[in-house]
């Protein structure tokens, strides 16, 4: 019975669940029984917005948030960044050979598989249920989906798993399926959602923020790209790009802005919104990333690096950078338009006066101006004194209660950007060089960029530099790193960390930046640890391999 009451205890805790879309919002309910539970259209519908809370916040922000936002971190993009407490990513973004142990992974591989198991019971029930069949069949491909994603984040993050495809069935004795297997499962699940979901324009207002026919097919697309399934993968994004449900906002600035939650950019999305008191219902990354000090009492967990920085100067890309990242001193912050009152708290980080702050402008060169009209990022708090802009929520758009699980800003987990630069790969690793240059221009256009001209190698590398700039702290850049091939053998993982990786050399030599030279709390010799033979995935839990008794196997290298 034991796993039986755990997921009715997350069906009890999805009841809790709202948005502002209405197919997540139900009244609170107690706990229900299996055995008289599915037997109305009513409950399949809480069922199946149960089964989408599993996606971030089945278990506590926590449990998810803390895995996607240690990915950007164990990439050349991201810092741990909070140089005042205990850190718990470490293990894992500084490549330390005990990852195994790894509290965050452990709770990221349960969460997965608690939102598996929820999935394994609505395959099982729903087809049962004497309600509309056309609609009946969609709630089914919904829940087909979001099992797929689910596997999906697992097998990216740790190669091969074992494969659960019913419901009440036991981790014990239960080996990993290999990654090629896994895959293919993923690949023929989505296939079939895909040919089910609706598309987005044939929702209604209420039901927007489902799992649509081009979010099937989107993650099917990412899915064979990361396989190297070139043809396949084309083929599948063209389908979407042909299609016609999406395109590029207007504005970079919109992608990633509350008022655009949803938009026609947007092809999947963790739903969120503001629960008042009562309920944790809102995302948690713009608190978790945010500044230390002063305004809006962030944790400064995940940092952006001065070489994603670097990377956007050298792109002449202003446009991105500026809704990327938000730097210590800037008199400014793209989309906050009470810049002044936003910065009244600043004050708490001490007065100007203060040997503290003396010895910060002899250290920088800051001015006396700095401190009276600019955003302070607290050197000594935060390893770069950057914090992440696309998670940041101007003040007009902020709760009433500014915490944890409050802030209404969705996640985007996939948009058409994203769909025309994994199209512009496909294209271009498939020699169809017209077909991959028009996409990527499609995306740099939009933020002022002139037309990339150029073919063969020479373009693949500018559509790997493209996807860094737009997709920046999207959760894309890990994999990307794991995948991608060099013309030295190796994978860019590879020739980014290491003792001779350019993340690596850049952060310890003459000309590292003066903020992550000069706060040490968090190493600058992140990547010196990297193991070629072991780093490119994350280590399997070590408590999934005891209570499997021995038969699920540990990652090399391990």
């Amino acid at each position: 019975m034991k796993k039986t009451i755990f997921s009715l205890a997350a069906l009890a805790g999805l009841t809790l669940f709202g948005s502002c879309n209405d197919f997540l919002t139900e009244d609170v309910r107690g706990q229900e029984n299996l055995d008289t539970y599915f037997e109305s259209e009513d409950e399949v519908n809480t069922y199946v917005g149960g089964c989408y809370f599993q996606i971030a916040k089945g278990g506590g922000w926590w449990q998810v948030y803390n895995t996607w936002l240690m990915s950007d971190m164990t990439t050349d993009d991201m810092w741990d960044g909070n140089t005042t407490q205990d850190d718990g990513y470490q293990d894992i973004t500084h490549f330390m050979p005990n990852g195994q142990s790894s509290g965050i992974l452990q709770n990221f591989w349960g969460a997965r598989y608690q939102g598996i198991t929820s999935c394994n019971l609505g395959l099982e029930r729903i087809p049962q249920v004497n309600m509309d069949e056309k609609l009946r069949d969609i709630r089914v491909a919904e829940v087909r989906f979001l099992r797929a994603f689910f596997y999906f984040d697992l097998v990216r993050n740790f190669g091969g798993v074992p494969l659960m495809l019913t419901y009440g069935e036991g981790a014990e004795g239960k080996e990993r399926s290999s990654q090629e297997e896994c895959y293919k499962f993923i690949e023929d699940e989505l296939k079939q959602a895909a040919a089910v979901l609706p598309q987005r324009s044939q929702y209604a207002a209420a039901d927007m923020g489902r799992a649509t026919r081009g979010a099937a097919l989107g993650i099917l697309g990412k899915v064979q790209l990361y396989q190297g399934k070139w043809a396949e993968a084309k083929e599948t994004l063209k389908t979407i790009i042909d299609e016609k449900e999406y395109r590029l906002l207007d504005n970079f600035g919109d992608v990633w802005s509350v008022k655009y939650n949803n938009s026609e950019e947007s092809i999947f999305e963790v739903q969120q919104m503001y629960g008042g008191d009562a309920y944790s219902l809102g995302g948690s990354l713009t608190v978790v990333t945010g500044c230390r000090n002063g305004v809006g009492d962030g944790w400064s967990w995940g940092q952006p690096t001065s070489d994603l920085e670097n990377a956007f100067i050298a792109a002449g890309d202003t446009e991105r950078l500026r809704w990327t990242i938000i730097k210590t001193a800037c008199t400014e912050i793209a989309g906050e338009t009470q810049f002044n009152k936003f910065i009244e708290n600043n004050s708490s980080i001490g007065a100007i006066t203060d040997q503290k702050f003396q010895d910060y402008k002899k250290t920088f060169g800051w001015t006396d101006e700095v401190y009276t009209t600019g955003y302070i990022i607290d050197p000594a708090q935060h390893k770069s004194s950057r914090i992440i802009r696309k998670y940041f929520v101007p003040l007009d758009d902020r709760p009433e209660i500014y915490n944890t699980d409050k802030i209404p800003l969705n996640h985007r987990v996939l948009r058409y950007a994203d769909v025309l630069l994994m199209y512009a790969e496909a294209c271009a690793e498939s020699k169809d060089d017209t077909q991959a240059r028009w996409a990527l221009n499609e995306v740099r256009k939009r933020v002022h960029l002139s037309e990339v001209t150029s073919s063969g190698t020479t373009l693949r590398d500018a559509i790997r530099d493209e996807r860094r700039l737009e997709l920046a702290f999207e959760q894309c850049r890990l994999y990307d790193l794991r995948r991608w091939d060099c013309e030295n053998g190796k994978k860019m993982m590879c020739n980014v960390f290491g003792p001779d990786g350019s993340f690596v050399k850049y952060n310890t030599g003459a000309n590292a930046d003066m903020y992550e030279q000069w706060n040490q709390g968090e190493p600058s010799d992140k990547g010196t640890r990297f193991q070629e033979n072991r780093d490119l995935l994350y280590p399997i839990p070590l408590y999934e391999i005891q209570h499997s008794n021995g038969a699920i196997l540990q990652n090399p290298g391990w």
